[in-house]
């Protein structure tokens, strides 16, 4: 049997043990350690998912700019339907009308508005948010017709008017 002055003397060598300077820094760099991992982990997590750019880099740019954060690659990407438009040959300014149409639809899905189709997406979209909203349904029906009618004939000044009020919309949505 132990005696009541062993189990003191092992419990008192025990707690004299764990107060020792060097187990006490032994502790703590094993969770110094561990936390350190642990903080590398969440930030490489945060950084791949995309998180960390949505959240921070998004915000500052935005701050700096004065403009969305997507408005550059917006631009470029407008910069090519303009370019479409400008070889003056009717498959390229339907193709132009086509781009404009897909560009807008990923536009308003970055801004959050969620559908289907870009016909769902507009239509949760009033005259306070686009001012010629009537004239982008106007535009997306002439782009329907496109798509849906290979033989659909579209004059260089009906496709100019067309991408002018896409354009118009890109303004109002301060994307350039």
């Amino acid at each position: 049997m132990l005696d009541i002055n062993q189990i003191v003397n092992t419990f008192s060598s025990t707690i004299t043990l764990f107060g020792s300077p060097i187990f006490i820094f032994i502790i703590k760099t094993v969770f110094l350690t561990i936390s350190g991992v642990f903080a590398i982990g969440i930030f490489l997590f945060l950084k791949n998912t995309g998180w960390l750019e949505i959240k921070i880099i998004e915000d500052v740019t935005e701050i700096v700019t004065h403009k969305p954060y997507r408005a550059q690659k917006t631009f470029k990407q407008w910069g090519r339907v303009i370019k479409r438009l400008e070889k003056r040959k009717e498959a390229e300014y339907k193709m132009a009308i086509i781009e404009a149409d897909s560009l807008l639809e990923d536009v308003l899905r970055k801004m959050n508005y969620e559908g289907e189709t870009i016909k769902d997406l507009l239509e949760q979209i009033d005259s306070k948010i686009i001012p010629n909203i009537e004239e982008v349904w106007q535009a997306h029906k002439f782009r329907n017709n496109i798509v849906h009618d290979p033989s659909y004939e579209l004059t260089y000044e009906q496709a100019k008017k067309i991408i002018s009020i896409y354009e118009q919309t890109f303004r109002d949505l301060q994307m350039f």
